[in-house]
């Protein structure tokens, strides 16, 4: 079964699962990836931060999770 990211899901836990997956967070501005709070974040709230739409950022992001998933099998 897929991983699937939602609005509530914690960012260091998208790292955490989908390392790879950084590059597409660090696109849109979000830089400090490592830092305490941001690993706490949802992918909500840095959205809105960062003044990122959620619904198209966690579109692309769920469509890459499920092409890395795809390539692992």
């Amino acid at each position: 079964m897929a991983v699937k990211i939602e609005k509530n899901t914690i960012i260091g836990s998208v790292l955490d699962v989908a390392p790879q997956a950084a590059p597409l967070f660090l696109a849109i501005g979000m830089h400090c990836l490592g830092c305490p709070s941001s690993r706490g974040e949802t992918v909500e709230e840095a959205c809105m931060v960062h003044g990122i739409d959620c619904d198209s950022f966690l579109l692309q992001l769920n469509k890459f999770i499920e092409a890395l998933e795809a390539a692992e099998k």
